[in-house]
């Protein structure tokens, strides 16, 4: 199996290499499925160390899953968007166990789903106007946008910041600050995609008369 450095990986999206099931995407569905049923544990059982265990697997299964497309170079758009997808499933399979159990978090958890449901989502799917493989190359599109919410430090943030605060403090007004800055954030981030503008697909030329279509 190919082993591909950062410093040789290739950022734009290979037509020939696109398929749903790689090493990567195998991790992608054992991970997802795994951390879907510890939630649905938790909040059968009202017990917050299940959705802990679903929030954690979900964590590691997503670290696992990325290096191995990149190590092994098999990242592809399909296997991205799949991602995506799973990741708003366990998301939100955690966080609507974790209002389930705590009535008072329903509100920051409502704003936070809103933000990485929707707004996150539409900003993590436009790579698909370009030529590239996720998300993680959109500094070749547009070095701000990638640096606000597809760098190390923004993706950490984003999806770790929030669940660790709220489960170490249980301070439902501290997850409030912090979902409507995220929100804040995305938005920002939404009108500066929206003035960059995004590519419209070339349509084929019509054929010509006499010319088979």
């Amino acid at each position: 199996m190919l082993v591909v450095s950062s410093a040789t990986r290739a950022t734009h999206a290979d037509p020939a290499a696109e398929r749903l099931w790689t090493g990567a995407t195998v991790i992608t569905a054992v991970r997802t499925v795994a951390s879907f049923a510890l939630c649905l544990v938790g909040a059968w059982q009202g017990e917050l160390w299940w959705l802990v265990a679903g929030l954690g697997v979900y964590w590691v299964g997503d670290m696992a899953d990325g290096a191995w497309a990149r190590v092994f170079d098999c990242e592809t758009r399909i296997g991205a968007v799949v991602d995506m997808l799973c990741d708003r499933l366990n998301c939100a399979a955690f966080y609507l166990g974790l209002a389930w159990l705590q009535h008072d978090m329903i509100l920051p958890v409502a704003i936070y789903l809103l933000e990485f449901m929707v707004v996150d989502f539409y900003l993590s799917l436009a790579f698909l106007a370009w030529p590239i493989r996720s998300p993680n190359y959109f500094y070749e599109v547009d070095e701000r946008i990638y640096r606000w919410n597809w760098s190390k430090p923004a993706k950490a943030v984003n999806s770790s910041l929030f669940a660790v605060l709220l489960l170490v403090t249980g301070w439902w007004w501290l997850g409030l600050v912090i979902a409507l800055g995220l929100l804040a954030l995305k938005s920002v981030s939404f009108k500066w995609l929206l003035d960059l503008g995004m590519p419209m697909p070339e349509r084929a030329p019509a054929p010509s008369p006499g010319q088979p279509a």
